[in-house]
């Protein structure tokens, strides 16, 4: 399982931490889901996910202000007892001193911020999602190629770090080269990036390492992307039955979520780049609803169709 720090968390979305005694640091998130306990301020805690970061708002906060100063601090004292990874106060409330000193007590960070609740709501979610996604490490290039991204695949020195190069060369931008860190942020959306330690970095054999960024521009280079595409090169085999009409798609797996997959042999003469672009290319335009080898199937029908009617 993955984990995350309230401090990080605080950061990316500028909270105010109103409990300085407790060290964010030291606290983790490792539910990428929140909650919003209004359930659990009217007393009902069955099923209560005390994992999630709590979120209060104006419906909450004007439901406890129904009650005395002290019942009031009770509910607060109750929920806090059970040490989620932190509270976060939205559109600007202001959390009573009494509320923080028994957070401090229970060692539960209280946060706030002026944003509107269901804007933080969302917003926090879908962050979560990607940071505590669960994730792999693969060997690969993964290239964005006219917006689709392009995972090429195959074994060490197949060439697969001079496709790219070449594809760099024609306008498009290299995510990640030998190390592809993938995460699966729902059950249909992948997305890859690179360790920090070879970020836009890409080694070619005989020349070394490149800084493809500081080489090429900033303008060929991409922090994360999604894969919607797998490249497999492998060594020409004269023996095997390679597609050659495409109107069967093939898949490769990852975390549980399925992707196209193109097995291309790799033969002397065969440009890479300008096959992978082509696939990519080719991907995009199925997504749109057109699919070549679907029309000339088509063609070859209707035209024995024809050839049988004239006999």
């Amino acid at each position: 399982m993955y984990t995350i720090k309230v401090k990080e968390f605080a950061e990316k979305f500028d909270l105010k931490n109103n409990t300085p005694e407790l060290d964010l640091e030291k606290f983790e998130i490792s539910h990428s889901e929140v909650n919003r306990p209004a359930l659990q301020l009217a007393g009902f805690y069955d099923y209560f996910d005390k994992a999630r970061v709590q979120i209060i708002g104006n419906v909450e906060n004007a439901y406890m202000h129904q009650f005395a100063d002290e019942e009031r601090i009770g509910l607060l004292d109750k929920l806090i007892s059970f040490t989620p990874p932190c509270i976060v106060f939205c559109q600007g409330i202001d959390p009573d001193q009494a509320v923080c000193d028994i957070a401090t007590k229970y060692g539960v960070p209280i946060l706030s911020t002026d944003k509107e609740t269901c804007n933080l709501e969302s917003e926090a979610i879908r962050w979560l999602k990607v940071e505590l996604a669960p994730r792999i490490t693969i060997h690969g290039v993964l290239v964005d190629v006219f917006g689709e991204g392009v995972l090429i695949m195959g074994e060490s020195g197949i060439g697969k770090s001079e496709a790219a190069l070449e594809l760099l060369k024609r306008g498009h931008r290299l995510v990640a080269d030998d190390a592809v860190e993938i995460k699966k942020v729902s059950d249909d959306t992948l997305i890859g990036t690179a360790p920090e330690i070879t970020r836009h970095m890409i080694e070619v054999r005989g020349v070394g390492i490149i800084n493809v960024k500081t080489l090429f521009g900033v303008e060929s280079v991409k922090k994360t992307q999604s894969i919607d595409l797998v490249i497999k090169l492998e060594e020409w085999n004269k023996d095997k039955e390679y597609d050659r009409l495409g109107l069967e798609e093939q898949y490769t797996e990852f975390l549980g979520n399925r992707v196209v997959c193109h097995n291309i042999p790799i033969r002397p003469g065969r440009n890479l780049a300008i096959i992978c672009e082509t696939a990519a290319v080719n991907f995009r335009q199925k997504k749109m609803g057109y699919n070549a080898a679907e029309e000339f199937y088509s063609r070859i029908m209707a035209n024995m169709q024809k050839n049988k009617q004239q006999d």
